[in-house]
């Protein structure tokens, strides 16, 4: 979420002038030395990923993302890590990320950009510490994968189409200045947060020479074959998921496993049933796939389970019909008799072991590496033939590291990427926070970050903050914001209310077609079981959260007035509007709703936020970013026009260049904004 100092204007109503209490007191400069985590120190984390243990277990490779305040962004470098000493050595190629090793573990292949290039796959001999640029491919590349043999790399990318045209532009004079060409849109997915409107094409499956070479497309079509890529243990096909139904961009959750020849390109189908079949892998033997997915019931959230079938997809057997819990990222042990997946239980990410008779084992916990910005779950990891894991690992004080652990041992951490950077400064302090809702008693778990300087005789404001989704959840991860908010003395109390994922289907369900439902009473409760606990001030109550926070925050503000000031960010305000400007427009009505907006218009209206700022009195600043395409920019503005014409103090915080997922990947950003929020809630923080 990253990019130069920005520069934020609050626009108040007159209402809001009229109603504002006096200043407080004016923060520290972003560059005072302070014992606290402080804004500038953004700029200067670090944060460990994309995790590959080499084949003997004896090294790490990974990405490490370390902020420069220069560039306002992370700067990416592959390091490699020895398992026994810890010691770290540089790859030495700036840019370069997604490490794979080849089978042997003499060789690493990975993607780097050279200056003014698209990136391209590289491959390094270890021996000799020489690269060399392997492909020179037009667009970028993304999965990648070795073949058996070490031979050949596999990987997908974008192949550009034609698109749809309407007419034949007359031929523009020479050395006249015409307006731009018009732009005709005509595929289903036109637009995605982050992306923006999309170039038409599709992504394809492609093989090179390790060697290097002309890189060969074996995919063809109007499909998008780019979900994953992974080889058969002969190296004779490729392993892909891909959605080749009747109307794959209309009905986009649903997609199947395939094999793909690796000389022909031919096509074979192993999968068939209507739901997600994802994340294929061989058993190092090559008799079993195992893959994740699920028969699609058009439920809001819908758990990943883990089968394995025959190579020619007979005999599929369900493993983790017991584990009630969404899995991923499959990896077969060395011997193919287990399969590791990774799952979040409770908000906490951890790695089980699943034996081929379903029993499941956990094997490691506390993975994480992810958005540094809110604790959400998170986390990466891989495991060698020999059963050593590697691993992300973190908690609320430290963002990702890299750890090691070996089958029936602890996780064991290799590497601090933030210990000069935190060293002799005092955090907030994060603890659970145990919550039972007013609604049915249901158990919700909440933590509570405290100030720096906490005194439990003291009583201090308090900031609910709320994670989006809906279908996510935090845990006990590392939070900028939280620990930020935490240093301006405030109490911050963050929930995985019903509707949250890593508690179970029936739990995510809670939501169901209903959403936001009785999120509002768990999130009061958690409220109320701060202000319990005796160090908050009821009298100053404060509340923020993003997307689906957006939306509950909107939500709470038009049913409670408890709260002296609100934060509604990238939020949904109008269901109607927002299911068809989303990007995701083909879904989410199908699975949030059960029908379409004009089917079902009272239904849209009862589960609005705007169905309610009729009572809304709680000064209440929106925020969302200029390039937000999941929950659009019209949204927030809705809102804003809606507070302005009931003279309710508001204002208005537009990140340029933003998208949703990237509202705050830029420092510069992320502290603007967390500033934003801070001075806006101290304008009516009692005195």
């Amino acid at each position: 979420m990253f990019r130069p100092a920005l520069l934020i204007t609050l626009f108040l109503s007159s209402a809001a002038v009229a109603q504002t209490p006096p200043p407080a007191a004016p923060a520290p400069e972003v560059g005072t030395p302070s014992r606290t985590f402080g804004a500038r120190d953004v700029f200067s984390l670090a944060q460990a990923g994309e995790p590959q243990i080499s084949p003997d277990g004896k090294r790490i490779a990974y990405t490490r993302a370390t902020g420069d305040i220069m560039i306002d962004n992370n700067r990416s470098e592959i390091w490699l890590v020895d398992v026994t000493s810890g010691r770290q050595t540089p790859l030495g190629v700036p840019g370069s990320a997604r490490p794979r090793w080849s089978p042997d573990g003499s060789r690493l292949a990975f993607t780097a950009r050279a200056e003014g290039q698209k990136p391209q796959i590289y491959v390094r001999w270890l021996s000799s510490g020489t690269s060399a640029a392997i492909t020179a491919l037009p667009e970028s590349p993304t999965d990648i994968a070795w073949s058996p043999d070490g031979r050949s790399i596999g990987f997908t990318m974008f192949v550009p189409g034609d698109g749809t045209k309407l007419g034949v532009p007359i031929a523009k004079p020479e050395g006249a200045k015409w307006a731009e060409p018009l732009k005709i849109i005509g595929q289903v997915h036109y637009r995605a947060d982050g992306a923006g409107y999309l170039r038409p094409g599709y992504t394809h499956v492609f093989a090179v020479s390790a060697d290097g070479g002309a890189a060969r497309q074996l995919t063809f079509g109007a499909y998008d074959d780019g979900r994953s890529v992974a080889w058969s243990a002969d190296g004779k096909h490729l392993l892909i998921a891909t959605n080749r139904g009747k109307d794959p961009e209309r009905d986009g959750l649903n997609s199947d496993i395939f094999t793909v020849d690796a000389d022909s390109g031919a096509l074979r189908q192993l999968t068939t049933r209507n739901g997600p079949d994802e994340a294929p892998v061989a058993s190092p033997d090559g008799k079993l796939i195992a893959f994740v997915g699920f028969d699609d019931k058009l439920l809001g959230y819908q758990n990943h389970r883990l089968s394995v079938m025959n190579p020619d997809g007979s005999g599929v057997r369900l493993l983790t019909a017991g584990l009630d819990r969404d899995v991923g990222d499959p990896q077969w042990s060395g011997d193919g008799k287990a399969i590791y997946v990774k799952y979040v239980d409770r908000g906490v990410t951890k790695i089980a072991r699943v034996t081929l008779d379903g029993t499941v084992t956990t094997v490691a916990s506390g993975l994480a590496s992810g958005e540094l910005d809110r604790p959400y779950s998170s986390g990466d990891y891989s495991v060698s033939p020999g059963g050593v894991i590697a691993a992300t690992v973190g908690d609320a004080a430290r963002p990702g590291d890299i750890a090691v652990a070996t089958r029936g041992g602890a996780l064991r951490r290799l590497t601090d990427l933030n210990r000069d950077l935190f060293a002799g400064k005092r955090l907030g302090a994060v603890r659970p926070l145990p919550v039972t809702s007013s609604a049915g008693g249901l158990p919700i778990d909440a933590w509570m970050v405290t100030p720096p300087d906490f005194d439990p005789a003291r009583k201090y404001p308090l900031i609910l903050e709320i994670h989006g989704g809906p279908f996510a959840s935090y845990g006990p991860a590392w939070s900028s914001d939280d620990q930020l908010y935490a240093a301006a003395g405030y109490v911050v109390v963050y929930a995985n209310p019903r509707g949250s994922t890593s508690y179970g289907e029936e739990f995510a369900n809670r939501i169901h077609h209903s959403y936001p439902a009785q999120d509002y009473d768990d999130l009061m409760s958690v409220v109320d079981a701060a202000i319990a606990g005796g160090s908050v001030d009821p009298n100053a109550l404060f509340v923020t959260g993003g997307s689906g926070g957006g939306l509950l925050t909107a939500w709470i503000v038009g049913k409670t007035d408890r709260f002296k000031a609100a934060v509604t960010q990238k939020p949904v305000i109008n269901w109607t509007s927002e299911v068809l400007t989303t990007d995701g427009y083909t879904s989410m009505a199908k699975y949030w709703f059960g029908k379409m907006p004009w089917e079902d218009p009272e239904g849209y209206w009862r589960r609005s936020p705007l169905s309610l700022v009729g009572n809304v009195k709680t000064p209440t600043a929106v925020m969302v970013g200029e390039e937000d395409h999941r929950t659009p920019p019209s949204e927030a503005e809705q809102y804003y026009a809606a507070l302005q014409i009931r003279s309710v103090p508001t204002a208005l915080i537009r990140v340029p260049s933003a998208s949703h997922g990237g509202l705050a990947d830029r420092p510069s950003q992320l502290v603007a904004e967390n500033a934003a929020i801070l001075a806006w809630f101290d304008r009516y923080r009692p005195r």
